[in-house]
């Protein structure tokens, strides 16, 4: 097959995980605004964020199952439609209850983002390009969060917060309209995954502390992506008093990070040895986890390029924790199960950050930016050690 055409699959799946994300990222840019609007407090807020993210923990699981079963092409179909409509529906919303109701199956139909993600790779590219792939298909949330800002903030201010919601549901209609096409390819629509090299691989059950292992660095290593997410437009108004125009050219920068850690840390997985992983995984995780750990300085700099990049450092990492632990669950266990683990990885990461963001509103509200930031900042090496724990070197 042309290589191009090879990548076609991976790509689209770029494209639906970019829109996911401007999906949820639209509520977080305008936060600012529609909680003076709608009079939410931060923590009310930080609820309404709870609401998707334990939709989306129960729905991941869920749709990795279903798509390993029935499929990416029908499945996917499904999904984008349930969710744009949920996206588009939070024009009509006037409260916390409202909002709360969007978020949820909002949450629900975008839990199918990256098992279909992970899904479509497995099935479509050989083992070698994997984690590239991965990389690929799952770097369209990262260049949503770019784009958001970018996108949307004109929209609002010109039409206000209402239309943009509305503009978010047209979009994933588009994507609708591409994916009937790509998934009239064999490899798409044949619910098979490409051969792999793996060692002793195995079905994911969950007596398997390996499982847990994964879920766990996985949800740790990415919490800093939700802090920044809809932390940061708070932190730049109530901090450095920047407007809802000035937060919309700032917030792109952070994200950036996010892109860029896919596919550094991609290409490092793949330059790793296919029959063993394990140890080069343990370095590069450790690396990561260290990595890490300045995102807790934030709150003492005053300046704007620091703080930025700070963020955009902590976003890096996430990114990075996202790639490796899903490259060490797709060596460890039989790739015919990838929806299924794509799913529980990014329903972990959801549980925790439903457990979190109402914390993270509460310090907020409380002005303490300082614990909130260091809390961020050492998830993802407590994430690290706890997967080092089951995966102790021979």
């Amino acid at each position: 097959m042309n290589k191009v055409k090879l990548w076609v699959p991976a790509a689209t799946m770029l494209l639906v995980s970019l829109i996911s994300y401007i999906d949820r990222n639209t509520l977080a840019l305008l936060a600012p605004t529609i909680l003076d609007e709608t009079h939410l407090n931060a923590e009310e807020y930080g609820f309404v964020i709870s609401a998707f993210s334990v939709a989306y923990m129960l729905a991941n699981p869920l749709w990795g199952r279903w798509l390993d079963h029935f499929g990416v092409r029908a499945g996917m179909i499904v999904a984008v439609s349930v969710w744009s409509l949920a996206s588009a529906s939070h024009a009509l919303a006037a409260g916390f209850l409202g909002f709360a109701a969007a978020r949820s199956v909002l949450g629900f139909g975008e839990g199918a983002t990256f098992p279909g993600g992970l899904r479509t790779v497995t099935q479509t590219l050989p083992v070698e390009l994997r984690a590239r792939g991965v990389a690929l298909a799952y770097s369209g949330g990262s260049l949503g969060a770019i784009v958001t800002p970018l996108m949307i903030t004109p929209i609002a201010l010109i039409w206000g917060w209402r239309a943009a919601f509305l503009f978010t549901g047209l979009v994933g209609v588009a994507w609708l309209a591409l994916w009937l096409l790509v998934s009239r390819r064999r490899d798409v629509r044949e619910h098979r995954s490409a051969p792999a090299v793996q060692v002793a691989a195995s079905k994911p059950r969950f007596r398997d502390p390996r499982l847990w292992s994964y879920m766990a660095a996985y949800a740790l290593g990415a919490l800093p992506i939700a802090f920044v997410i809809y932390a940061g437009a708070l932190y730049l108004s109530r901090v450095f008093g920047a407007s809802q125009s000035l937060i919309g050219k700032l917030l792109w920068i952070p994200p950036i990070g996010w892109e860029t850690g896919y596919f550094f840390w991609g290409w490092r997985v793949d330059r790793l040895p296919p029959g063993n992983r394990l140890p080069g995984l343990r370095r590069l995780l450790a690396v990561a986890g260290v990595l890490a750990l300045p995102l807790a300085a934030a709150p003492w700099v005053r300046s704007l390029p620091g703080v930025m990049g700070l963020l955009w450092l902590g976003m890096f990492v996430a990114g990075g924790f996202i790639i490796l632990t899903v490259a060490y669950a797709t060596h460890v266990f039989a790739a015919a199960h990838s929806g299924l683990l794509a799913g529980l990885g990014a329903g972990a990461w959801s549980a925790g950050v439903a457990v979190a963001m109402p914390v993270f509103g509460g310090m907020i509200d409380a002005g303490r930016w300082d614990l909130a930031f260091g809390v961020a900042a050492a998830a993802p090496m407590t994430g690290y050690l706890v997967w080092r724990t089951v995966n102790r070197p021979a």
